[in-house]
């Protein structure tokens, strides 16, 4: 018998190298409007990766406004500020362009442009009004899945990130450009490939709203993922191993936005929170050891992971256990290979930070309730402890 469950994701996704060259001819085909803005960030607008796709909405009769100063986990008053300038430009149309931040901010402009509902209002699960306008994600990295997610993080105060969750967020279409991410370096590669991943991972071992649906999309991701990052983060130019890893990765952002993350997330927040970890590289850092925190109760899930994706041969008779271990070591091979920072002591954590991030990461309930096992402040110290 399959329990009741509810699936959502984007209406629309085109997968094609070189999309973004004739971004303005696809979405002249979809929306009939004039004002455009475009989100992205400083590097990617000031390199000229951009060019080819602000000629091309330009030749397609669309009047652009570029908002560009969009930052790392970012903080609210910059999403608020970005908001100001789409309203002024009265946008019509909004457009992510970029790594997970911009997208996450793309979202919030198109619900903050088109209702009068303040952003401190929205943080939490369903408590977006609407409406919005029409939104498009075109991601640069292979990792966040923010593309097709129905989620929106910002830092708000000094150190704390405040999720904002609704179906409102899912983009009318999302294009995976594989050519976008040819000049993504290794360490960024590394970092955003382990995040999707872990995204798989957790969807897949869910305690809440897991489904055949995601599922499916985990396994598929995670298979994808494990066997292209390493040639991604050796040869950038790989162009088969960047469109397994950017596929790969909106098929697990498919996956948690149903089946939601977990501890793996609550614990790598506060890292990005207080000492200015990128997310994906946070996830890395606590990822083997939730992993073994969480193994007596997810073993049997992990097992099924291990049968996917390891490539070195399995012990005979091996039981769900063995699987879980062997796993474990696969992903701290992945990690090794790929040359991704492994301790907290190398990203600027001090032992004596740790009782802090571990009363911090207490804070994400949200993401502790979907945990396939209960976590305490003394169990997120002791995980923060095993990875210093």
């Amino acid at each position: 018998m399959t329990n009741a469950f509810e699936f959502t994701t984007v209406p629309s996704l085109i997968v094609e190298f070189g999309a973004a060259r004739k971004l303005g001819e696809l979405l002249r085909k979809r929306f009939a409007v004039t004002r455009l803005c475009l989100v992205t960030d400083s590097f990617l607008h000031r390199s000229g990766l951009l060019s080819p796709t602000l000629a091309s909405l330009a030749a397609a009769g669309f009047e652009v406004q570029v908002i560009d100063d969009v930052v790392a986990d970012p903080p609210d008053q910059i999403v608020l500020a970005a908001a100001q300038r789409a309203r002024d430009a009265r946008a019509e149309l909004v457009v992510g362009l970029g790594g997970g931040s911009s997208m996450d901010v793309a979202k919030l402009i198109a619900v903050l442009v088109a209702s009068t509902q303040p952003l401190d209002a929205m943080y939490g699960i369903g408590n977006v009004a609407g409406p919005r306008l029409p939104l498009v994600q075109v991601p640069t990295t292979a990792g966040t899945g923010s593309e097709v997610t129905a989620i929106s993080i910002v830092t708000t105060g000094a150190t704390t990130k405040s999720g904002v969750v609704s179906p409102l967020l899912i983009a009318d279409l999302a294009i995976l450009d594989a050519e976008l991410t040819l000049g993504l370096p290794p360490a960024a590669t590394a970092a955003t490939g382990i995040d999707a991943m872990v995204h798989a991972i957790e969807a897949y071992t869910s305690a809440r709203l897991k489904n055949p649906l995601s599922d499916m999309l985990a396994q598929k991701a995670l298979t994808l993922l494990s066997a292209h990052i390493v040639t991604a983060c050796n040869d950038g130019s790989d162009r088969a191993a960047r469109e397994a890893m950017l596929l790969g990765a909106t098929l697990a952002g498919q996956a948690f936005s149903n089946a939601p993350v977990a501890a793996v997330h609550a614990l790598a927040y506060p890292l990005g929170g207080h000492f200015h970890v990128p997310h994906g590289l946070s996830n890395a850092l606590v990822l083997p050891h939730v992993l073994r925190f969480n193994a007596p109760a997810a073993a049997h899930l992990y097992a099924d992971i291990a049968d996917w994706i390891v490539t070195e041969p399995m012990p005979a008779g091996a039981d769900h256990a063995t699987k879980t271990a062997v796993l474990i070591d696969h992903l701290d091979r992945l990690a090794v290979a790929t040359k991704v920072t492994r301790r907290l002591r190398d990203v600027g954590v001090a032992l004596t930070d740790l009782p802090m991030l571990a009363a911090d990461a207490m804070k994400q309930q949200r993401l502790l309730t979907n945990n396939p096992r209960e976590v305490t402040e003394a169990d997120a110290l002791a995980i923060y402890t095993a990875a210093y």
